[in-house]
Protein backbone atom coordinates (compact mmCIF):
# COMPACT_ATOMS: atom_id res chain seq x y z
CA UNK A 1 0.00 0.00 0.00
CA UNK A 2 0.64 3.34 -0.76
CA UNK A 3 1.76 6.43 1.74
CA UNK A 4 -2.07 7.52 1.77
CA UNK A 5 -1.23 11.28 3.85
CA UNK A 6 -1.68 13.60 0.62
CA UNK A 7 1.15 16.71 0.72
CA UNK A 8 -0.68 20.20 -0.21
CA UNK A 9 0.47 22.61 -3.42
CA UNK A 10 3.00 25.50 -2.34
CA UNK A 11 -0.11 27.68 -2.06
CA UNK A 12 -1.83 25.60 -0.03
CA UNK A 13 1.32 24.56 2.21
CA UNK A 14 2.28 28.48 2.51
CA UNK A 15 -1.02 29.49 4.73
CA UNK A 16 0.38 29.14 8.29
CA UNK A 17 -3.61 28.64 9.46
CA UNK A 18 -3.52 25.38 6.45
CA UNK A 19 -0.14 24.16 7.63
CA UNK A 20 -1.05 24.84 11.65
CA UNK A 21 -4.35 22.96 11.14
CA UNK A 22 -2.66 20.06 8.96
CA UNK A 23 -0.15 19.23 11.45
CA UNK A 24 -2.41 20.52 15.30
CA UNK A 25 -3.31 16.29 15.41
CA UNK A 26 -0.05 14.87 14.94
CA UNK A 27 1.57 17.67 17.40
CA UNK A 28 -0.87 17.16 19.98
CA UNK A 29 -0.54 13.47 19.68
CA UNK A 30 3.46 14.22 20.01
CA UNK A 31 2.89 16.18 23.05
CA UNK A 32 0.70 13.69 24.80
CA UNK A 33 3.29 10.11 23.57
CA UNK A 34 6.14 12.41 25.52
CA UNK A 35 3.87 13.16 28.12
CA UNK A 36 2.91 9.60 29.08
CA UNK A 37 5.77 7.72 27.79
CA UNK A 38 3.43 5.24 25.86
CA UNK A 39 4.63 3.74 21.85
CA UNK A 40 3.45 5.93 19.48
CA UNK A 41 4.83 7.10 16.17
CA UNK A 42 3.45 9.25 13.40
CA UNK A 43 6.52 7.41 11.03
CA UNK A 44 5.95 3.86 9.79
CA UNK A 45 8.22 1.53 9.69
CA UNK A 46 7.15 -1.08 6.92
CA UNK A 47 9.20 0.15 3.95
CA UNK A 48 5.84 -1.01 1.59
CA UNK A 49 3.82 2.13 2.95
CA UNK A 50 6.04 4.83 0.79
CA UNK A 51 5.40 2.67 -2.46
CA UNK A 52 5.21 0.01 -4.20
CA UNK A 53 9.18 -0.60 -4.78
CA UNK A 54 10.02 0.53 -1.17
CA UNK A 55 14.05 0.21 -0.41
CA UNK A 56 14.66 -0.62 -4.27
CA UNK A 57 12.62 2.74 -5.36
CA UNK A 58 14.91 4.36 -2.50
CA UNK A 59 18.56 2.94 -4.12
CA UNK A 60 16.84 4.24 -7.60
CA UNK A 61 16.57 8.03 -6.21
CA UNK A 62 19.87 7.98 -4.55
CA UNK A 63 21.42 6.38 -7.85
CA UNK A 64 20.04 9.59 -9.63
CA UNK A 65 21.55 11.47 -7.27
CA UNK A 66 25.23 9.96 -7.84
CA UNK A 67 28.00 11.75 -9.77
CA UNK A 68 26.28 15.11 -9.69
CA UNK A 69 26.21 18.40 -7.97
CA UNK A 70 23.63 18.87 -5.48
CA UNK A 71 22.81 22.46 -5.37
CA UNK A 72 20.65 24.33 -2.47
CA UNK A 73 20.87 28.00 -3.63
CA UNK A 74 22.74 29.38 -0.55
CA UNK A 75 24.80 32.74 -0.76
CA UNK A 76 28.24 33.50 0.00
CA UNK A 77 29.52 30.36 -2.26
CA UNK A 78 33.07 30.48 -2.92
CA UNK A 79 34.13 27.19 -4.44
CA UNK A 80 33.22 23.26 -4.50
CA UNK A 81 33.10 20.46 -2.35
CA UNK A 82 34.05 16.84 -3.40
CA UNK A 83 33.51 14.74 -6.06
CA UNK A 84 36.35 12.87 -5.45
CA UNK A 85 37.18 11.96 -2.05
CA UNK A 86 40.63 14.08 -1.81
CA UNK A 87 38.37 17.03 -2.67
CA UNK A 88 35.91 15.99 0.28
CA UNK A 89 33.96 14.00 -1.63
CA UNK A 90 31.67 10.84 -0.21
CA UNK A 91 32.99 7.20 -0.64
CA UNK A 92 30.53 4.97 0.25
CA UNK A 93 31.72 2.28 2.97
CA UNK A 94 30.33 -0.21 0.95
CA UNK A 95 33.01 0.07 -1.91
CA UNK A 96 32.55 2.91 -4.58
CA UNK A 97 32.58 7.06 -4.49
CA UNK A 98 28.98 8.94 -4.36
CA UNK A 99 30.75 11.81 -6.48
CA UNK A 100 28.19 14.06 -5.29
CA UNK A 101 29.52 17.65 -5.23
CA UNK A 102 28.66 20.57 -2.93
CA UNK A 103 29.26 24.17 -3.11
CA UNK A 104 31.15 25.77 -0.59
CA UNK A 105 30.32 29.02 0.89
CA UNK A 106 32.46 31.75 2.73
CA UNK A 107 30.94 31.86 6.21
CA UNK A 108 31.10 35.65 6.25
CA UNK A 109 28.27 35.89 3.83
CA UNK A 110 26.01 32.98 4.88
CA UNK A 111 26.01 34.17 8.59
CA UNK A 112 24.84 37.84 8.48
CA UNK A 113 22.18 36.36 5.63
CA UNK A 114 20.92 33.90 8.45
CA UNK A 115 21.26 36.27 11.35
CA UNK A 116 18.90 38.67 8.87
CA UNK A 117 16.59 35.84 8.77
CA UNK A 118 15.93 35.34 12.04
CA UNK A 119 13.43 38.03 13.07
CA UNK A 120 10.38 36.77 11.33
CA UNK A 121 10.88 33.79 11.92
CA UNK A 122 11.08 35.19 15.88
CA UNK A 123 8.00 37.04 15.40
CA UNK A 124 5.80 33.76 13.57
CA UNK A 125 5.25 32.03 17.00
CA UNK A 126 5.56 29.17 18.37
CA UNK A 127 2.86 27.25 16.68
CA UNK A 128 3.59 28.97 13.18
CA UNK A 129 7.29 27.13 13.28
CA UNK A 130 6.43 23.54 14.94
CA UNK A 131 4.06 23.61 12.00
CA UNK A 132 6.59 24.41 9.52
CA UNK A 133 8.86 22.24 11.36
CA UNK A 134 6.37 19.35 11.25
CA UNK A 135 5.86 19.84 7.27
CA UNK A 136 9.73 19.81 7.09
CA UNK A 137 9.45 15.84 8.93
CA UNK A 138 6.85 15.12 6.58
CA UNK A 139 7.89 15.32 3.18
CA UNK A 140 11.41 13.86 4.66
CA UNK A 141 9.38 11.23 5.62
CA UNK A 142 7.35 10.64 2.39
CA UNK A 143 11.00 10.24 0.88
CA UNK A 144 12.11 7.85 3.81
CA UNK A 145 13.46 5.02 1.31
CA UNK A 146 15.64 7.58 -0.53
CA UNK A 147 17.02 8.69 2.74
CA UNK A 148 17.78 5.10 4.20
CA UNK A 149 20.04 4.52 1.11
CA UNK A 150 21.72 7.69 1.73
CA UNK A 151 22.43 6.22 5.19
CA UNK A 152 23.76 3.10 4.30
CA UNK A 153 26.34 4.75 1.49
CA UNK A 154 27.45 6.89 3.79
CA UNK A 155 27.44 5.36 7.08
CA UNK A 156 27.66 1.66 6.26
CA UNK A 157 23.88 0.31 7.91
CA UNK A 158 22.42 -2.64 7.03
CA UNK A 159 19.30 -1.97 5.12
CA UNK A 160 17.28 -2.21 8.23
CA UNK A 161 19.17 -0.10 10.47
CA UNK A 162 19.43 2.77 7.51
CA UNK A 163 15.64 2.76 7.33
CA UNK A 164 15.45 2.98 10.82
CA UNK A 165 18.36 4.94 11.96
CA UNK A 166 18.69 6.66 9.09
CA UNK A 167 14.99 7.84 7.97
CA UNK A 168 11.93 6.97 10.18
CA UNK A 169 13.56 7.45 13.80
CA UNK A 170 15.58 9.87 13.16
CA UNK A 171 12.22 11.31 11.82
CA UNK A 172 10.90 10.43 15.24
CA UNK A 173 13.72 12.07 17.50
CA UNK A 174 13.00 15.42 15.15
CA UNK A 175 9.63 15.15 16.17
CA UNK A 176 9.65 14.60 19.36
CA UNK A 177 12.45 17.73 19.65
CA UNK A 178 9.72 19.92 17.90
CA UNK A 179 6.97 18.48 20.46
CA UNK A 180 9.27 19.35 23.46
CA UNK A 181 10.64 22.93 22.16
CA UNK A 182 6.64 24.23 21.63
CA UNK A 183 5.86 22.77 25.43
CA UNK A 184 8.28 24.88 26.90
CA UNK A 185 7.77 27.86 24.70
CA UNK A 186 4.00 27.81 25.78
CA UNK A 187 4.61 27.09 29.09
CA UNK A 188 3.86 30.42 30.02
CA UNK A 189 0.92 32.35 28.41
CA UNK A 190 1.54 34.46 25.55
CA UNK A 191 0.12 37.64 27.51
CA UNK A 192 -1.34 37.81 30.85
CA UNK A 193 -4.37 40.55 32.44
CA UNK A 194 -2.06 41.09 36.05
CA UNK A 195 -4.14 43.34 38.45
CA UNK A 196 -3.53 43.91 42.20
CA UNK A 197 -5.05 45.27 44.95
CA UNK A 198 -3.80 48.06 46.76
CA UNK A 199 -6.45 49.03 49.29
CA UNK A 200 -9.79 49.78 49.73
CA UNK A 201 -11.13 50.74 46.36
CA UNK A 202 -7.69 50.44 44.32
CA UNK A 203 -6.00 48.44 42.00
CA UNK A 204 -3.46 48.86 39.76
CA UNK A 205 -3.54 46.99 36.04
CA UNK A 206 -0.53 45.77 34.18
CA UNK A 207 -1.17 44.15 30.71
CA UNK A 208 1.97 41.87 30.21
CA UNK A 209 3.12 40.07 26.94
CA UNK A 210 5.75 37.03 27.35
CA UNK A 211 7.83 36.34 23.99
CA UNK A 212 10.07 33.25 23.44
CA UNK A 213 13.03 34.55 22.17
CA UNK A 214 15.83 32.64 20.27
CA UNK A 215 19.58 33.25 21.41
CA UNK A 216 20.64 33.03 17.56
CA UNK A 217 22.61 31.19 15.20
CA UNK A 218 22.40 27.51 15.84
CA UNK A 219 25.32 25.30 14.56
CA UNK A 220 24.75 21.38 14.00
CA UNK A 221 27.89 19.28 13.60
CA UNK A 222 27.34 16.11 12.70
CA UNK A 223 29.02 12.86 12.57
CA UNK A 224 29.46 10.07 10.40
CA UNK A 225 28.14 6.95 12.09
CA UNK A 226 24.05 8.32 12.40
CA UNK A 227 24.21 11.90 10.89
CA UNK A 228 20.29 11.97 11.09
CA UNK A 229 19.36 10.39 14.11
CA UNK A 230 22.13 12.63 15.77
CA UNK A 231 21.01 15.60 13.62
CA UNK A 232 17.57 15.90 14.03
CA UNK A 233 17.23 16.22 17.90
CA UNK A 234 19.41 19.62 17.57
CA UNK A 235 18.17 20.87 14.35
CA UNK A 236 14.71 20.78 15.07
CA UNK A 237 14.54 21.78 18.69
CA UNK A 238 17.09 25.23 17.55
CA UNK A 239 14.72 26.19 14.31
CA UNK A 240 11.32 25.10 16.88
CA UNK A 241 12.28 27.84 19.09
CA UNK A 242 13.12 30.61 16.29
CA UNK A 243 16.97 29.81 15.73
CA UNK A 244 18.14 29.85 12.21
CA UNK A 245 20.56 26.24 11.78
CA UNK A 246 23.81 25.98 10.08
CA UNK A 247 24.66 22.76 9.65
CA UNK A 248 27.98 21.42 9.37
CA UNK A 249 28.01 17.46 8.33
CA UNK A 250 31.01 15.31 8.80
CA UNK A 251 32.54 14.98 5.56
CA UNK A 252 32.09 11.26 4.92
CA UNK A 253 28.29 11.22 5.58
CA UNK A 254 27.44 14.88 3.64
CA UNK A 255 24.43 13.84 1.95
CA UNK A 256 21.45 12.41 4.72
CA UNK A 257 22.28 16.19 5.70
CA UNK A 258 22.12 18.05 2.49
CA UNK A 259 18.56 16.64 1.77
CA UNK A 260 17.52 17.68 4.77
CA UNK A 261 18.48 20.93 4.15
CA UNK A 262 17.64 21.28 0.45
CA UNK A 263 13.86 19.82 1.88
CA UNK A 264 13.75 22.43 4.79
CA UNK A 265 14.77 25.55 2.76
CA UNK A 266 11.98 24.49 0.05
CA UNK A 267 9.26 24.43 2.74
CA UNK A 268 10.53 27.49 4.63
CA UNK A 269 10.59 29.26 0.85
CA UNK A 270 6.81 27.92 0.48
CA UNK A 271 5.78 29.14 4.00
CA UNK A 272 6.65 32.58 3.00
CA UNK A 273 9.96 32.77 5.19
CA UNK A 274 13.70 33.10 4.25
CA UNK A 275 15.17 29.63 3.17
CA UNK A 276 18.54 30.99 4.83
CA UNK A 277 17.75 30.00 8.11
CA UNK A 278 18.79 26.73 7.60
CA UNK A 279 21.48 26.12 5.62
CA UNK A 280 24.52 23.49 4.70
CA UNK A 281 28.49 24.00 5.15
CA UNK A 282 30.22 21.42 3.73
CA UNK A 283 34.72 21.82 4.36
CA UNK A 284 37.16 21.02 2.30
CA UNK A 285 39.73 18.32 3.09
CA UNK A 286 41.71 19.18 6.43
CA UNK A 287 39.58 23.04 6.44
CA UNK A 288 38.88 22.73 10.07
CA UNK A 289 35.14 24.64 9.74
CA UNK A 290 33.43 23.33 12.77
CA UNK A 291 36.41 25.01 14.86
CA UNK A 292 35.89 28.29 13.17
CA UNK A 293 32.37 28.36 13.10
CA UNK A 294 32.29 27.32 16.77
CA UNK A 295 33.65 30.31 18.13
CA UNK A 296 32.11 32.60 15.68
CA UNK A 297 30.26 35.14 18.19
CA UNK A 298 27.01 35.13 15.35
CA UNK A 299 26.69 31.47 16.52
CA UNK A 300 25.21 31.18 19.95
CA UNK A 301 24.18 27.15 20.14
CA UNK A 302 26.18 23.85 19.48
CA UNK A 303 25.08 20.73 18.99
CA UNK A 304 28.09 17.99 18.64
CA UNK A 305 28.25 14.40 18.70
CA UNK A 306 31.40 12.39 18.31
CA UNK A 307 34.56 11.54 20.05
CA UNK A 308 35.23 13.49 23.56
CA UNK A 309 38.36 15.03 22.38
CA UNK A 310 36.50 17.30 20.16
CA UNK A 311 33.58 17.92 22.75
CA UNK A 312 36.20 19.24 25.24
CA UNK A 313 37.45 21.46 22.56
CA UNK A 314 34.09 23.01 22.19
CA UNK A 315 33.44 23.32 25.81
CA UNK A 316 36.63 25.14 26.49
CA UNK A 317 36.52 27.39 23.11
CA UNK A 318 32.96 28.22 22.61
CA UNK A 319 32.39 30.30 25.33
CA UNK A 320 30.15 32.12 23.34
CA UNK A 321 28.00 29.89 22.91
CA UNK A 322 25.68 27.04 24.59
CA UNK A 323 27.20 23.89 23.90
CA UNK A 324 25.20 20.59 23.84
CA UNK A 325 27.30 17.29 23.22
CA UNK A 326 26.95 13.31 23.12
CA UNK A 327 30.12 11.91 22.93
CA UNK A 328 32.02 8.82 23.44
CA UNK A 329 30.22 5.79 26.03
CA UNK A 330 32.04 2.40 27.25
CA UNK A 331 28.75 0.02 27.69
CA UNK A 332 28.63 -2.72 30.21
CA UNK A 333 26.55 -6.15 30.62
CA UNK A 334 26.54 -7.89 33.59
CA UNK A 335 26.05 -11.37 33.13
CA UNK A 336 24.95 -13.12 36.58
CA UNK A 337 22.21 -16.05 36.25
CA UNK A 338 19.28 -16.36 33.82
CA UNK A 339 15.99 -18.22 34.32
CA UNK A 340 16.35 -18.62 29.97
CA UNK A 341 19.90 -19.30 29.17
CA UNK A 342 19.44 -19.60 25.21
CA UNK A 343 17.31 -16.80 24.73
CA UNK A 344 20.14 -14.55 26.58
CA UNK A 345 22.84 -16.09 24.17
CA UNK A 346 20.42 -14.96 21.27
CA UNK A 347 19.81 -11.50 22.83
CA UNK A 348 23.34 -11.07 23.44
CA UNK A 349 24.51 -11.77 19.98
CA UNK A 350 22.78 -10.08 18.25
CA UNK A 351 23.32 -6.92 20.26
CA UNK A 352 27.17 -7.08 20.03
CA UNK A 353 26.38 -7.61 16.05
CA UNK A 354 23.78 -4.93 15.25
CA UNK A 355 25.65 -2.55 12.74
CA UNK A 356 28.96 -4.38 13.36
CA UNK A 357 29.02 -2.77 17.25
CA UNK A 358 29.45 0.58 15.60
CA UNK A 359 26.15 1.91 17.78
CA UNK A 360 26.64 4.52 20.40
CA UNK A 361 24.57 1.79 22.93
CA UNK A 362 26.28 -1.28 22.04
CA UNK A 363 27.74 -3.73 24.90
CA UNK A 364 31.22 -3.69 24.63
CA UNK A 365 32.02 -4.96 28.17
CA UNK A 366 30.22 -7.91 28.93
CA UNK A 367 31.14 -8.45 32.74
CA UNK A 368 31.08 -12.52 33.92
CA UNK A 369 32.15 -13.70 37.08
CA UNK A 370 35.10 -15.74 37.36
CA UNK A 371 32.92 -18.33 39.32
CA UNK A 372 30.48 -18.73 36.85
CA UNK A 373 27.03 -18.17 36.29
CA UNK A 374 23.62 -19.90 37.42
CA UNK A 375 20.85 -20.65 34.09
CA UNK A 376 18.14 -22.35 33.45
CA UNK A 377 20.78 -25.10 32.18
CA UNK A 378 22.35 -25.40 35.46
CA UNK A 379 25.81 -24.08 36.54
CA UNK A 380 27.68 -22.33 33.80
CA UNK A 381 31.39 -21.88 33.75
CA UNK A 382 32.92 -18.73 32.40
CA UNK A 383 34.64 -20.27 29.57
CA UNK A 384 31.76 -22.12 28.82
CA UNK A 385 29.19 -18.71 28.65
CA UNK A 386 31.82 -17.33 26.33
CA UNK A 387 32.23 -20.51 23.75
CA UNK A 388 28.44 -20.85 23.69
CA UNK A 389 28.03 -17.54 22.61
CA UNK A 390 30.32 -17.74 20.14
CA UNK A 391 27.94 -20.28 19.14
CA UNK A 392 24.86 -18.24 19.06
CA UNK A 393 27.08 -15.87 16.59
CA UNK A 394 27.66 -18.66 14.41
CA UNK A 395 24.30 -19.53 14.00
CA UNK A 396 23.34 -16.01 13.76
CA UNK A 397 25.95 -14.61 11.58
CA UNK A 398 27.02 -17.96 9.66
CA UNK A 399 25.35 -17.17 6.29
CA UNK A 400 26.92 -14.56 4.70
CA UNK A 401 24.05 -12.80 3.12
CA UNK A 402 22.02 -13.12 6.87
CA UNK A 403 25.38 -11.82 8.57
CA UNK A 404 25.26 -8.50 6.17
CA UNK A 405 20.96 -8.15 6.82
CA UNK A 406 23.00 -7.15 10.54
CA UNK A 407 26.52 -6.58 10.25
CA UNK A 408 26.60 -3.80 7.54
CA UNK A 409 29.63 -2.10 6.77
CA UNK A 410 32.86 -1.62 8.88
CA UNK A 411 32.98 2.47 8.79
CA UNK A 412 36.59 3.25 8.01
CA UNK A 413 40.33 1.71 8.47
CA UNK A 414 40.45 2.82 12.30
CA UNK A 415 37.57 0.31 12.98
CA UNK A 416 39.31 -2.26 10.70
CA UNK A 417 42.49 -1.61 12.71
CA UNK A 418 40.76 -2.41 15.64
CA UNK A 419 39.11 -5.90 14.58
CA UNK A 420 42.92 -6.78 13.88
CA UNK A 421 44.50 -5.60 16.69
CA UNK A 422 42.06 -7.73 18.51
CA UNK A 423 42.31 -10.68 16.53
CA UNK A 424 46.60 -10.47 16.84
CA UNK A 425 45.60 -11.68 20.90
CA UNK A 426 47.29 -8.36 21.66
CA UNK A 427 44.99 -6.99 23.97
CA UNK A 428 43.75 -10.80 25.31
CA UNK A 429 42.95 -14.47 24.49
CA UNK A 430 40.91 -14.67 21.82
CA UNK A 431 37.50 -16.01 22.94
CA UNK A 432 35.29 -15.73 19.90
CA UNK A 433 37.11 -15.22 16.45
CA UNK A 434 36.14 -12.47 13.89
CA UNK A 435 35.30 -13.88 9.60
CA UNK A 436 35.48 -11.73 7.09
CA UNK A 437 31.87 -11.94 5.69
CA UNK A 438 31.69 -11.33 2.23
CA UNK A 439 28.78 -8.93 0.87
CA UNK A 440 26.96 -10.65 -1.75
CA UNK A 441 26.15 -7.60 -3.78
CA UNK A 442 29.61 -5.33 -2.71
CA UNK A 443 32.25 -7.31 -2.77
CA UNK A 444 34.72 -4.25 -2.18
CA UNK A 445 32.52 -3.56 1.29
CA UNK A 446 34.64 -4.38 4.65
CA UNK A 447 32.79 -6.33 7.06
CA UNK A 448 33.33 -8.64 9.98
CA UNK A 449 31.93 -10.26 12.44
CA UNK A 450 32.17 -10.20 16.20
CA UNK A 451 35.68 -10.70 17.99
CA UNK A 452 35.39 -11.35 21.77
CA UNK A 453 38.32 -11.39 23.96
CA UNK A 454 38.94 -12.52 27.38
CA UNK A 455 39.56 -10.01 29.61
CA UNK A 456 40.53 -10.03 33.64
CA UNK A 457 39.40 -7.36 35.43
CA UNK A 458 41.96 -8.01 38.39
CA UNK A 459 44.85 -6.77 36.00
CA UNK A 460 45.63 -3.97 35.55
CA UNK A 461 46.32 -3.76 31.83
CA UNK A 462 43.24 -5.76 30.50
CA UNK A 463 41.16 -2.95 32.79
CA UNK A 464 42.92 0.57 31.15
CA UNK A 465 41.69 -1.62 28.07
CA UNK A 466 38.08 -2.54 29.01
CA UNK A 467 38.11 1.30 30.23
CA UNK A 468 38.47 2.93 26.73
CA UNK A 469 35.84 2.79 23.45
CA UNK A 470 36.75 0.00 20.86
CA UNK A 471 34.01 1.63 17.89
CA UNK A 472 33.33 -1.40 15.94
CA UNK A 473 32.79 -5.67 16.10
CA UNK A 474 35.28 -5.85 19.35
CA UNK A 475 33.99 -7.17 22.79
CA UNK A 476 35.43 -8.12 25.86
CA UNK A 477 34.46 -10.93 28.22
CA UNK A 478 35.34 -9.54 31.34
CA UNK A 479 35.85 -12.10 34.49
CA UNK A 480 34.90 -10.23 37.45
CA UNK A 481 35.14 -11.84 41.33
CA UNK A 482 31.58 -11.43 42.38
CA UNK A 483 28.39 -9.97 40.69
CA UNK A 484 29.16 -7.30 43.58
CA UNK A 485 32.51 -6.16 41.80
CA UNK A 486 31.05 -6.64 38.53
CA UNK A 487 28.10 -3.83 39.73
CA UNK A 488 31.24 -1.90 40.99
CA UNK A 489 32.79 -1.97 38.16
CA UNK A 490 29.89 -0.69 35.67
CA UNK A 491 29.58 2.29 38.28
CA UNK A 492 33.51 3.02 37.72
CA UNK A 493 33.23 2.67 34.38
CA UNK A 494 30.11 4.63 33.63
CA UNK A 495 31.42 7.73 36.05
CA UNK A 496 34.87 8.27 34.51
CA UNK A 497 34.32 7.27 30.92
CA UNK A 498 30.55 7.52 30.69
CA UNK A 499 27.72 5.17 29.00
CA UNK A 500 24.56 5.39 27.66
CA UNK A 501 23.24 2.12 28.54
CA UNK A 502 24.11 -0.41 31.50
CA UNK A 503 22.90 -4.04 31.03
CA UNK A 504 21.58 -6.65 33.42
CA UNK A 505 20.61 -10.62 33.34
CA UNK A 506 20.04 -11.76 36.74
CA UNK A 507 17.22 -13.45 38.52
CA UNK A 508 18.71 -12.44 41.86
CA UNK A 509 16.63 -9.12 43.14
CA UNK A 510 19.66 -8.18 45.79
CA UNK A 511 21.58 -8.01 42.16
CA UNK A 512 19.14 -6.05 41.17
CA UNK A 513 18.76 -3.68 43.47
CA UNK A 514 22.07 -3.18 43.94
CA UNK A 515 22.46 -2.64 39.94
CA UNK A 516 19.72 -0.24 40.30
CA UNK A 517 21.19 2.13 43.02
CA UNK A 518 24.35 1.69 41.24
CA UNK A 519 23.23 3.04 37.53
CA UNK A 520 20.57 5.75 39.30
CA UNK A 521 23.96 7.01 41.36
CA UNK A 522 26.30 7.26 37.89
CA UNK A 523 23.74 8.57 35.76
CA UNK A 524 22.79 5.67 33.31
CA UNK A 525 19.49 3.80 32.00
CA UNK A 526 20.22 -0.02 33.06
CA UNK A 527 18.13 -2.94 30.84
CA UNK A 528 17.75 -5.48 32.59
CA UNK A 529 16.89 -9.23 31.49
CA UNK A 530 15.91 -8.17 27.83
CA UNK A 531 14.84 -11.07 25.59
CA UNK A 532 13.41 -12.07 22.42
CA UNK A 533 13.60 -8.96 19.82
CA UNK A 534 14.09 -5.81 22.12
CA UNK A 535 17.44 -5.22 22.57
CA UNK A 536 20.28 -3.31 24.97
CA UNK A 537 20.90 -0.94 22.01
CA UNK A 538 17.88 0.29 21.05
CA UNK A 539 15.82 3.23 22.40
CA UNK A 540 12.55 3.98 22.32
CA UNK A 541 11.71 7.43 21.01
CA UNK A 542 8.93 9.50 23.07
CA UNK A 543 9.17 7.05 25.75
CA UNK A 544 13.39 6.52 26.54
CA UNK A 545 15.68 9.08 26.96
CA UNK A 546 18.56 9.08 25.13
CA UNK A 547 21.85 9.94 27.85
CA UNK A 548 21.17 11.51 31.17
CA UNK A 549 23.99 14.47 30.93
CA UNK A 550 25.25 12.60 34.18
CA UNK A 551 28.31 11.01 33.21
CA UNK A 552 30.77 12.04 30.92
CA UNK A 553 28.85 10.77 27.36
CA UNK A 554 27.67 14.09 27.46
CA UNK A 555 25.25 16.61 28.20
CA UNK A 556 22.68 16.48 26.11
CA UNK A 557 19.63 14.20 26.63
CA UNK A 558 17.38 13.18 23.67
CA UNK A 559 14.91 14.80 24.56
CA UNK A 560 13.89 16.41 28.02
CA UNK A 561 12.92 19.64 29.05
CA UNK A 562 16.81 20.46 29.43
CA UNK A 563 18.01 19.52 25.94
CA UNK A 564 15.21 22.33 24.05
CA UNK A 565 14.76 25.06 27.19
CA UNK A 566 18.00 26.59 27.06
CA UNK A 567 17.83 27.69 22.86
CA UNK A 568 15.54 30.68 23.94
CA UNK A 569 14.52 32.79 26.42
CA UNK A 570 11.35 34.76 27.65
CA UNK A 571 11.22 38.43 27.33
CA UNK A 572 8.55 40.69 28.55
CA UNK A 573 6.72 43.33 28.26
CA UNK A 574 4.45 45.12 30.61
CA UNK A 575 2.39 48.01 29.71
CA UNK A 576 0.27 50.39 32.50
CA UNK A 577 -3.13 49.98 32.36
CA UNK A 578 -3.76 52.71 35.33
CA UNK A 579 -4.72 52.33 38.92
CA UNK A 580 -8.25 52.75 40.18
Amino acid sequence: MARTTPHPSPTEAAAPARLIARHRTTLDRALTAVRTREHWSPYPEDTRVYGPGGAADGEASLRALLGRPLELGQPGRDGTVGPAPDRGGERSPYGFELGVSYAHHDPAVLLPAMAAALPAWRDAGPEVRAAVCLEILDRINARSPEFAAAAEHTSGHNPVMAFHAGAVHAQDRGLEAVACAYAEQTRLPASAHWRKPLGPGRVIDIHKRFTAVPRGIALVIGNSVFPAWNGYPGLFASLATGNPVLVKPHPAAVLPLALTVRLAREVLAETGFDPNLVCLVPEHPGEGLARRLATAPEVRLVDYSGRTAFADWLHEHARQARVFTAVSAVNSLLVESTDDYRDMLANLAFSVSLYSGQLCTSPQNLLIPRGGIATDEGHKTYDEVVADLGTALDSLLGDDHAACEVLGALLGPEVRSRVDLAMSGALGPVGVPARTVRHPAHPDAAVRTPVVVKLDAARDADRATLLAEWLGPVCFAVAVDSAAAGVDLVAETTRTRGALSVGLYSVSEEVTEAMTAACAEAGVMLSTNLMGDWYISQSAVYSDLHGTGMNPAGNAVYSDGAFVADRFRTVVVRRYGGAT
